[in-house]
């Protein structure tokens, strides 16, 4: 990342553009505190939640229960209020019995499922996301498109990096074109797109 400057704002959405390489990954990461920066600073004020990789945090050898506690302590959700959130995950995740066998044993969707259900527990001031989330059987995916949609909603402020025009469009209030770690092009959605993409 290179002299990069911007604010956002309660109630904006924003979605991230560019090829791989140009930054947009790296950026989620500063802005999820993943990274710090090496130069210059980023003020956050909210809580963040970041759907970069749902599967961080997560205990191959542990069960799915423990892993529930694992990836909370991760996103720093206290414990009182993971005691009370407990129940949901595990419901939502549709795994039943299998909650209690290490998490190695599951199918990947089961995992997915898993680390899905409990990323997406609580209601985020602040939501990232690197690329949409679709995950898991036909039946959990329309759950868990349900879920993000309601999740957007309420979010305060959203911040998507993603390849696909049409998601940028209808998701985002704003687009910030990245090339080679520099903001290219920073505007509404329609002028941007096009000059990326027509590029």
């Amino acid at each position: 990342l290179d002299h990069i400057t911007f604010t956002l704002n309660a109630g904006e959405r924003l979605g991230l553009i560019g090829h791989n390489g140009s930054g947009k990954t790296t950026l989620l990461r500063v802005l999820a505190g993943i990274f710090t920066p090496t130069d210059g600073q980023i003020t956050i004020n909210g809580q963040v939640t970041a759907l970069i990789n749902i599967g961080l945090g997560i205990d191959a050898e542990a069960t799915g229960r423990e892993n529930i506690w694992l990836r909370s302590a991760m996103m720093g959700i206290h414990p009182k209020q993971t005691r009370a959130l407990v129940d949901e995950i595990i419901d939502f995740s549709g795994l039943g019995e299998f909650i209690d066998m290490p998490f190695r044993t599951y199918s990947t969707g089961m995992q997915m499922r898993l680390a899905f259900a409990v990323s997406t527990a609580t209601q985020p001031q602040i939501l990232i996301m690197d690329e949409w989330l679709s995950t898991g059987d036909e039946a959990f995916r329309a759950k868990a498109e349900h879920r993000m949609n309601q999740m957007l909603e309420k979010t305060e402020i959203m911040i998507l990096a993603s390849h696909d025009p049409e998601l940028i469009r209808h998701t985002c209030s704003r687009v910030i074109w990245l090339e080679h770690g520099k903001i290219k092009m920073d505007g509404q959605p329609a002028p941007v797109i096009e000059a990326y993409f027509g590029a």
